[in-house]
């Protein structure tokens, strides 16, 4: 757990100190013990390294690499939506965005923010009209690739059953589940 100060800590110890494993990952358990407001999650969190790491195989798509915030990806997250898009968190990347494009629109991209003790967290997100066909593997591929050669640690949170098989797929394992919410 983490908390803005030591003073919501202590008060967030106290609260959840009872409560089971599975019980600090589900909001209604929460709710019950602390007053929230906003929920993010659960979520699965899972970790690759160098050795585990299988690359996205797909010969036919062409993955192209832009800096981090360019204006081709607001209509990716236009087309995804409000909640996919503050899901995803393509708009908080640190590292260049790895994107796909059909008829020069940009319909898939992934990137990474870089998190304390050498973690990227990555970030991937697909057009809705998009999704199903791969492309979340390939530039989350892309994304993964290029956080190894920094040497950082790709993490991949999922909430969504895509998201956790494009995961998978690229061979990464699940470790735990997190859960954000805001105190009111």
């Amino acid at each position: 757990m983490t908390a803005p100060s030591e003073e919501a800590a202590a008060r967030i110890r106290k609260a959840v100190i009872e409560l089971s494993a599975d019980e600090l990952t589900d909001p209604e358990a929460i709710g019950k013990v602390l007053p929230i407001g906003e929920v993010l999650g659960p979520a699965a969190l899972a970790y690759v390294a160098a050795d585990g790491f299988r690359p996205s195989a797909s010969a036919e798509l062409s993955v192209e690499e832009l800096p981090a915030g360019h204006a081709s990806l607001d209509a990716l997250e236009q087309a995804a939506g409000p909640e996919d898009a503050g899901e995803a968190g393509l708009a908080e990347i640190t590292s260049p965005a790895f994107v796909l494009r059909v008829d020069g629109q940009v319909v898939a991209a992934a990137g990474y923010r870089a998190w304390p003790s050498s973690t990227a967290h990555v970030s991937v997100l697909t057009s809705p009209d998009w999704r199903g066909k791969g492309l979340a593997r390939a530039t989350g591929s892309a994304a993964v690739r290029y956080a190894l050669a920094q040497d950082l640690v790709p993490q991949w949170r999922a909430r969504i059953p895509a998201s956790r098989k494009a995961a998978i797929a690229l061979g990464f394992s699940e470790l735990g589940f997190q859960l954000s919410i805001q105190l009111v």
